[in-house]
């Protein structure tokens, strides 16, 4: 074996001295979402719990999830080595710049574990989050397989690890979707019109087998063939802090939905919990969303709907009264934001900017405006590229990233806010991506400089 060939190896082993050694100094992160996981709960995808169920059948619940643990931190040292070595391949890169790839995948680890607020480091603990990143990673480079090399068994492991990735958060069904529009751009640009329908029935079928593999979970774990709860409650909390107190006239007077509308619209203005009560600000519209969505959430929307349904007689467990709460939170879901929808996409534009610069770096006044400047930056050296025929290379790749921030920003922010442990996936891509079209813009202009 040449020298050459063992440079991949010694960066691979290197990822997993640094991962097993961060288990080996934090051990395992239970944290305030594991037990549902491990329990199995009806608000949560089936993946991650089928996962840990796994290695709690061959090791017991305790060496199980130790177990979970070290998997997940070997997966994410394959994630960020498949992906480095796929780039560091096609580029022709040097030891050193592979080298920086890999630390750059490094990076969305470091800062969630010593700068977010959160504090974890997420390989270590028991969220879905820890398998989530390492398939990220493998889905994104069957995404530039895609779009590089475009083979079909490339086009169909991206769908299958975008699925996979569906299954495992709700938010990455864009995945999906993202799979879908990098596919239809490349058979229009190859003029393959006719082939078209192919990735329509291609993502009809992922979701409708996603549904059902999620009823059938749902099926076997509680006895109920129904898919998760609680998707209307996150969406709906939202919609309510968009609401003014005469929105709750599009219910009639009489009505269940109108009853709860009135008194949780009274409890949230009692918390301040409200659009009004944001400031006058950007910033403070949007920190003050994030302070109050989880105790409008929890505190008046759920604690509400649990109330009365499990007052029913009937409701005699803990799946039925969920189903029936979301089921109730989707009929005033689907009156109130017509209603409130301007107030809303005024909401949604906030959440969306702290997504954006959650996914590159960490809100602050200053590093906001860093951010603005990276994304401008990213897109302008895109264009430049574009413009000069080059879209086959670096620019790709941020073509690639940026489209997966957008999808995951846009897709998070309908339901609940972006947190940085929700926004991590695109960070890495998208400095690596930066890296490789500076290296590529440098590259010309030496070469041109050359000739002179």
């Amino acid at each position: 074996m040449t020298g050459n060939r063992k440079r991949p190896w010694f960066i691979f082993i290197g990822l997993l001295l640094f991962f097993l050694g961060m288990y080996a100094l934090y051990g395992v992160g239970i944290y305030g979402d594991s037990e549902q996981y491990i329990s199995m709960h009806i608000h949560r995808e089936p993946l991650y719990p089928l996962f840990l169920a796994l290695f709690r059948a061959v090791a017991g619940d305790a060496a199980g999830l130790e177990l979970a643990v070290i998997v997940q931190n070997i997966l994410a040292a394959c994630g960020i080595f498949c992906l480095a070595e796929y780039l560091c391949v096609r580029f022709s890169l040097n030891v050193w710049e592979e080298l920086a790839l890999a630390a750059i995948q490094l990076a969305p680890h470091i800062v969630t574990r010593y700068v977010s607020s959160y504090g974890i480091f997420v390989e270590n603990s028991i969220m879905s989050e820890a398998l989530c990143m390492p398939l990220f990673q493998i889905y994104a480079l069957f995404l530039l397989r895609m779009v590089f090399e475009g083979k079909r068994a490339d086009i169909l492991w991206g769908l299958v690890c975008a699925w996979l990735l569906s299954m495992t958060r709700g938010q990455m069904m864009a995945a999906i979707l993202v799979w879908f529009v990098v596919l239809c751009f490349l058979l229009i640009v190859r003029r393959r019109l006719r082939a078209l329908l192919l990735p329509v029935l291609a993502v009809v079928c992922a979701f409708g087998v996603r549904s059902l593999a999620v009823h059938t979970y749902n099926y076997f774990v509680t006895g109920y063939f129904i898919g998760n709860t609680y998707g209307q409650i996150n969406t709906l909390t939202n919609v309510l802090y968009a609401c003014d107190a005469e929105d709750g006239e599009v219910f009639a007077a009489d009505s269940l939905e109108r009853q709860f509308f009135d008194r949780f619209y009274g409890e949230a203005d009692e918390l301040g919990a409200n659009y009004q009560y944001g400031g006058d600000t950007f910033g403070e519209r949007a920190a003050h969303l994030e302070t109050y969505h989880d105790r409008l959430k929890f505190d008046v929307l759920e604690a509400g709907l649990s109330e009365y349904y499990w007052s029913l007689e009937g409701t005699e467990d803990y799946c039925t009264q969920s189903r029936l709460s979301d089921e109730e939170a989707g009929r005033m879901l689907v009156r109130l934001l017509p209603a409130c929808l301007d107030q809303w996409l005024y909401d949604y534009v906030l959440l969306c900017s702290y997504g954006f610069v959650r996914s590159i770096a960490v809100v602050h006044p200053l590093l906001n405006w860093a951010a603005a400047l990276l994304y401008a930056a990213a897109l302008g050296l895109l264009l430049r590229q574009l413009k000069r025929g080059r879209g086959g290379g670096a620019a790709a790749v941020m073509a690639i990233a940026l489209l997966l921030i957008a999808a995951n920003v846009c897709a998070t922010s309908v339901t609940i806010m972006c947190l940085s442990r929700y926004m991590i996936y695109g960070f890495s891509i998208f400095y690596m991506a930066l890296f490789l079209l500076a290296r590529e813009i440098a590259e010309e202009f030496f070469r041109q400089r050359n000739r002179i």
